[in-house]
């Protein structure tokens, strides 16, 4: 029952509802003791031969009415309490998916997406039933149960009531080793089910891969074995889900075995009456609900159990960039310094970055170049706060970024990455995702900025063509020039190009680095690319390699000297030319 003690800070947000429901059940329980008591009284009217016409009217309508009260009385209490629990099921999904975008990408470089999915729908879901279910079984069946028992010793027999609970504490013994079993097997079908969806998320997102290498029939066999594990797993839970009502059923049986022969005995004797032993079995019967209730208790509350330790793991995830005390509400504009000794990923004792020391003038061009994993991106990612913990300052007008609200800072930058992520949505919702409010005439310029505009009109629909989830209707050049109209559409203060340019041709990068370089005078930019040319009008441009600068100087000095950026030009250029025929 320790999930009811975790979640008693929502029973006392929610207590009005909560207690309302609660208190309506009890009247439902109330109210059951009344049809088993008229029928032993209408059966000693019978065995009396004193029943009469009006007699039977009377105690029928009293049936009727108290029917009618129940039916009514059960319809607001599952307002109560089954309405509270898909507020509960609402307020930790909005709780999660607000932590979800405040986790740093190191949270999701340790985590998988299909995971998380498993987290906010299953988990969730056993949760809302413990809030929903779980306390409906728990407050019914000791209720129920309470009042059926007092009513049994009270009006009947203590006696025989005594003798039926007989079987009873090996009900409780039973119960409790399966929920121990339940607990620990539901936890492994959770998990199995996580794997489970995380491998249909990366299959059908990599689907344009995994049939570009045949890989259709690998990849159905290894879903089959983890939805086999599935199952397996499931079964494993249902197979001690099915043992609940059986051994209840069977205690409950032998209480009225126990009954029968006591109770058939004290009618003999003349203790009872043979409609006081009616209203006894009748009441018997009504504690078989309370029993199989309690059974399903146990069942509910290890599944929400299990369920809220996974979510409550996932909460209490430490958020890794977060916003000092000490930050100031001003915006982000000014000189960008880089005066960084060392940074390495978390966990990695390897330095990804060393001795990067460099300053860019507001309003002029940064390139950086280098080959693969020289640590290009990760200087970008720094620069957002992506990352942190690194040995040095990154500053904007001589402030350090972290002395600026993240929001603000984010904000001022317009961040176009590698990986371009597309919305499923329409061509000119993904454009305008920053900056939802945008005219059409401001998303067409934008477009036409990144030399997108003539393409999207020939689609069929224009800006309003679905592109596809990750966009993937599109070609890789399409889906960078659109990532970058939509950076351009909130004209950034600094705008970030991460190797943005690596799938259009050479003309259409002319092209939007001439438009780039005539609609952003004043503003700064950054980027990074491994064609040289992208980057050749840049006002400074660093060369690094294994994490330090090697190189540094404006492209006609850099041709000057012997080293990486010279040799990688020529051979550019070489390559181009026999491009062309040459």
């Amino acid at each position: 029952m320790k999930v009811f003690l975790d979640l008693l800070w929502f029973f006392r947000q929610e207590k009005k509802s909560y207690l309302t429901g609660i208190f309506l059940l009890m009247i439902v329980a109330f109210l059951e003791l009344i049809p088993p008591k008229v029928v032993g009284i209408i059966v000693d009217y019978i065995d009396q031969q004193t029943l009469t016409k009006e007699l039977l009217f009377k105690w029928i309508l009293i049936l009727l009415v108290t029917a009618c009260t129940v039916y009514v009385v059960r319809f607001f209490w599952r307002i109560m309490i089954f309405g509270s629990s898909v507020k509960l099921a609402r307020l930790l999904r909005n709780q999660l998916y607000e932590h979800f975008t405040k986790m740093s990408q190191v949270f999701y470089q340790k985590r998988r997406i299909g995971d998380l999915m498993a987290h906010s729908t299953n988990d969730l879901q056993a949760i809302q039933q413990t809030a929903g279910s779980g306390v409906l079984t728990l407050v019914d069946s000791l209720t129920t149960g309470g009042f059926v028992l007092l009513t049994m010793a009270a009006t009947i027999s203590w006696k025989l009531t005594l003798i039926s609970l007989i079987p009873m504490p090996f009900m409780a013994l039973s119960t409790s080793y399966y929920g121990t079993l339940l607990h620990k097997r539901f936890h492994k079908a959770q998990e199995a089910f996580s794997d489970l969806n995380d491998k249909v998320q990366e299959s059908v997102s990599g689907i344009k891969v995994i049939k570009t290498f045949g890989q259709e029939e690998e990849d159905i066999e290894s879903f089959r074995k983890q939805s086999d594990d599935v199952v397996v797993k499931n079964v494993s839970v249902a197979k001690v889900d099915a043992l609940y009502d059986p051994t209840i059923s069977l205690i409950v049986g032998f209480s009225f075995f126990l009954a029968i022969v006591f109770g058939s005995r004290y009618v003999v004797s003349g203790e009872m009456t043979l409609g006081e032993l009616v209203s006894f079995s009748t009441y018997l019967g009504l504690l078989i609900w309370p029993m199989l209730a309690f059974g399903w208790l146990f069942n509910i509350v290890e599944r929400g159990r299990a369920s809220y330790d996974r979510v409550s793991m996932l909460l209490s995830e430490p958020i890794d960039i977060f916003d000092n005390d000490h930050v100031k509400d001003f915006i982000p504009s000014g000189d960008i310094s880089y005066q960084l000794s060392t940074f390495s990923y978390p966990g990695d004792k390897k330095s990804i970055l060393k001795d990067i020391h460099f300053t860019l003038a507001e309003g002029h061009t940064l390139g950086i170049v280098g080959k693969t994993g020289a640590g290009k991106t990760t200087l970008l990612k720094l620069l957002i706060r992506e990352f942190e913990g690194y040995d040095g300052d990154i500053l904007i007008a001589n402030k350090k970024i972290n002395e600026y609200k993240l929001a603000l800072l984010r904000e001022r930058i317009g961040y176009v990455p590698q990986d371009h992520f597309l919305f499923s949505a329409t061509i000119a919702d993904n454009i305008a995702f920053a900056k939802p409010e945008a005219s059409m005439r401001e998303i067409i310029d934008a477009a036409k900025l990144a030399n997108i505009h003539d393409d999207i009109l020939e689609f069929t629909d224009g800006y309003e063509t679905i592109v596809g989830e990750r966009g993937v209707s599109l070609s890789g050049g399409q889906k960078q020039r659109i990532s970058i109209a939509r950076a351009l559409l909130i004209n950034p203060d600094l705008l970030i190009l991460d190797d943005s340019l690596s799938a259009v041709d050479a003309n259409t990068e002319e092209m939007i680095l001439s438009a780039l370089k005539n609609n952003r005078t004043g503003k700064t930019t950054i980027i990074t690319s491994h064609r040289l040319s992208a980057i050749q009008h840049a006002n400074l441009i660093l060369v690094i390699e294994d994490g330090m600068i090697v190189q540094r100087g404006t492209h006609e000095e850099l041709m000057k000297i012997e080293g990486w950026y010279r040799e990688m030009y020529h051979r550019q250029q070489l390559e181009s030319l026999v491009e062309h025929g040459g």
